[in-house]
């Protein structure tokens, strides 16, 4: 259900606002300090944008799930491409020089060959990795 929403809001998000102005998405974050900070949308706005969602018809649903997947897609390949450059990087860069294989891990998000091949540079010699997990994280 929170897959379909998802891709609702994303796709119909326009629709939903024109259709009713008079109803403001509210994006709060939870007060909640022990839960990590997540987004919640306002009751209202997903309950009426199920229902137009709902009063669609098949082809035009099926439509707008591929819209919203393609969006979502394109979104993730923006992320992928480092074109927001943010703390993360920092901290993988300081990583680099301290563990060099784990911050080659973590940049990866798996273990493959670039993961192996840090891990055979630091045993070699730890200046190598080092200097590759610099230059895999920073690349």
């Amino acid at each position: 259900m929170k897959k379909i929403q998802c891709l609702l809001l994303t796709a119909g998000m326009c629709v939903a606002a024109s259709t009713h102005a008079s109803t403001s998405l509210s994006i709060d974050s939870k007060s909640d300090s022990s839960a990590p900070r997540e987004m919640v949308m306002d009751n209202a706005v997903v309950t009426d944008a199920m229902r137009e969602f709902r009063s669609l018809s098949r082809v035009e649903r099926k439509m707008r799930i591929k819209e919203a997947k393609k969006t979502l897609k394109e979104l993730k390949a923006q992320k992928a491409a480092g074109e927001d450059v943010s703390t993360n990087t920092v901290l993988l860069a300081i990583l680099a020089v301290l563990l060099p294989p784990l911050a080659v891990g973590l940049h990866e998000h798996e273990l493959n060959g670039k993961f192996w091949l840090s891990v055979l540079l630091t045993l070699l010699f730890w200046l190598p990795g080092v200097i590759y997990a610099l230059i895999v994280v920073l690349s």
